[in-house]
């Protein structure tokens, strides 16, 4: 499960070290992670990271097969998930180790940045594969963090990014070595820690005003 820990004004919340799927449990757990950090005063950011071959390989389909009549409250939870990041007060980083699939991409995106490791490791959206398509508010997000070039090649063809390639079309940041990248997130996020507070919430909020009505949208979330 996840763990958050404080490297003076830096908040990092270890996503676990298994495939990190999106079980309700998981979910409500790092829900209350960014509780805490949120009621923090003071100069503060965030870092998502995780330990081990996955950063998040999305939506726990196992658990979702089994529970299909609670299929609309669950992508309602993982879509205000996704708001919460993406309008969160405070600078956000994703430090992606490992495989950062489907809604673990997504929630990369809901991030203010990406660092991601150069060498190994994909991050791709592969709904176009799976046959799952995006709702209107995973759409939104998507189209509003990426390029209009880059959301269409990684929605309509499912292409899996490493981590230069990824770098060069804009889905993250920064592409480093495996043992600088939880490392290249903190340093991202702690130069950016004076610009937590209301202001940078209305900024946000203001600036994906669009995605973060279609992803709360509680009433027909799924299109």
């Amino acid at each position: 499960m996840p763990t958050l820990d404080r490297q003076e004004n830096v908040f990092v919340l270890d996503l676990g070290d298994g495939e990190n799927r999106f079980h309700p449990d998981w979910v409500a757990s790092v829900g209350a992670a960014l509780d805490e950090v949120e009621k923090a005063e003071g100069p503060r950011a965030l870092v998502t990271a995780a330990t081990g071959k996955f950063y998040s390989n999305g939506l726990d389909l196992d658990w979702l097969f089994a529970h299909a009549d609670q299929h609309q409250d669950y992508v309602v939870s993982v879509q205000e998930l996704f708001a919460r990041l993406l309008s969160l007060p405070l600078v956000t980083v994703a430090a992606l180790q490992g495989h950062t699939f489907a809604a673990g991409a997504m929630l990369s995106l809901a991030h203010d940045f990406r660092v991601m490791r150069a060498d190994r490791g994909f991050w791709c959206l592969p709904e176009a594969d799976i046959n799952i398509p995006f709702t209107p508010g995973m759409s939104a997000l998507i189209q509003a963090r990426l390029s209009p070039q880059a959301a269409h090649r990684a929605m309509v063809t499912a292409h899996r990014y490493g981590g230069g390639e990824a770098e060069a079309s804009g889905i993250v940041d920064l592409a480093v070595a495996e043992d600088a990248v939880r490392t290249a997130a903190v340093e991202l996020a702690a130069a950016q820690v004076g610009k937590a507070g209301d202001t940078l919430g209305t900024i946000k909020a203001r600036m994906y005003g669009p995605a973060l009505a279609l992803l709360r949208d509680t009433a027909s979330p799924l299109g």
